[in-house]
């Protein structure tokens, strides 16, 4: 599978370029460990003897796009044919803070390895397709086990987030029981992610919830007492029946609404998730939104509806809808293949939201002023269509109106 990345036209143009240093590069990390999965890297990253001013002179003289995005810690990107690669030299930590370390440059790919947080993660392809593996990682990807390399509370120590990310690629790439001493020094070393900030919390948590375990670690990661750490209170059994929905659905994985079924029950949940991951405005729109809808089909045993759900739709927006049904059906018990929620979350997936028939024009035509006054009879003959059924009939419309108006004389 890995030879498959030497084939790519991108990256042999990238290796023929960086062949001017003198120096040996090698694709790195996640790439070599997907294609090994037989998954498609999201990205490309590449480690090199060379020192960054001899990447950005060999990039330029073969006409290639560079530029300096890390050059403290020896990252140059270059652009190939619109493709963005992540070349680094090789390095060593020679102290590290928790999230940052002071490094030097280095020539050498075992030490580079070694400085890595987990054994899949540490395997690099050199371009003649050769497969250098230091620590393990090979064994342990075809074990489908997630071991830091080395000590775990060192490489903890580190970098904090590691505490995050074990639970998160064992969820994205592990089977079975979590490792059993990377598990330890995550419990010991939990209370270390209040020194991160909320926004590389919130992306950890948002990776975490959804990758393909995510349910199952979830579970874990809450009895271990770290995801109230990041999140506060957590409600795994609500995750475990919305990813049960989703599938019974044929849905994309939504990790913000996974996130709120773990986290938010009422709109004050929402407001201290936002504190606690710096969620956007939209994110904590969407949250607080579900929750307040949520209140009005709390305990709610049977789907709505479809006139109900078409008033949901039209008063609340689809979004919110789809958010509280998904949400109601999780806490309540109905089976997750119950048919009616099934139907009901299709119908607000597919119905066109009602179109109110009645412009403000519509009434100053018979007469009414702009204005409040016109303002009220508008809100009031909105709530008796709402209440009629959402007719479509003219005669039934224009009744309506007729009774509106009239009231107002």
């Amino acid at each position: 599978m890995p030879l498959r990345l030497l084939a790519d036209p991108k990256i042999r143009r990238l290796f023929a370029a960086l062949a001017a240093t003198g120096g040996e590069t090698r694709i790195v990390g996640g790439a070599v460990r997907d294609s090994l999965m037989g998954r498609r890297p999201h990205e490309v990253d590449l480690a090199t003897t060379a020192l960054p001013e001899a990447v950005m002179a060999a990039a330029a003289a073969a006409g290639l796009k560079c530029a300096p995005t890390g050059i403290e810690h020896g990252t140059v990107t270059i652009v190939v044919e619109g493709t963005p690669f992540e070349v680094t030299t090789l390095r060593e930590d020679v102290e590290t803070f928790g999230r940052h370390a002071k490094v030097r440059f280095g020539d050498d790919f075992e030490a580079d390895a070694l400085r890595r947080d987990f054994t899949i993660n540490a395997l690099s392809l050199s371009e003649d397709g050769a497969l250098h593996d230091y620590t393990g990682g090979l064994a342990d990807l075809e074990a489908r086990h997630i071991r830091f390399i080395g000590d775990p509370a060192t490489r903890i120590a580190e970098d904090h987030l590691r505490v995050l990310r074990f639970f998160r690629f064992h969820a994205s790439f592990g089977a079975g029981a979590l490792d059993p001493a990377g598990l330890h020094a995550a419990i010991l070393a939990r209370h270390s992610l209040q020194k991160l900030s909320a926004e590389r919390l919130r992306a950890e948590t948002l990776k975490l919830l959804a990758a393909r375990g995510a349910v199952a670690v979830a579970r874990e990661v809450s009895q271990a007492g770290i995801l109230e750490i990041v999140v506060g209170a957590t409600f795994p059994a609500r995750l475990e029946r919305l990813a049960a929905i989703e599938d019974a659905l044929g849905r994309f994985v939504d990790p913000l609404l996974r996130l709120i079924a773990l986290c938010v029950i009422v709109e004050e949940d929402a407001d201290r998730l936002r504190e606690r991951l710096r969620l956007s405005n939209i994110e904590h729109k969407r949250a607080a939104s579900a929750a307040r809808l949520l209140a009005k089909l709390h305990g709610a045993e049977t789907a709505p509806s479809e006139l109900d759900l078409t008033r949901l739709l039209f008063v609340e927006g689809r979004d919110a809808a789809r958010d509280a049904l998904a949400l109601a059906h999780a806490e309540n018990r109905a089976p997750v293949d119950d048919d009616g929620f099934l139907r009901a979350a299709r119908f607000l997936a597919e119905a066109p939201a009602p179109d109110f028939p009645v412009k403000a024009a519509d009434l100053m035509a018979r007469g009414l002023l702009p204005g409040r006054a016109l303002g009220a009879v508008l809100k009031e003959l909105q709530a008796k269509w709402i209440r009629a059924g959402f007719p479509k009939d003219p005669a039934i419309v224009t009744r309506l109106v007729e009774e509106a108006t009239t009231s107002r004389d």
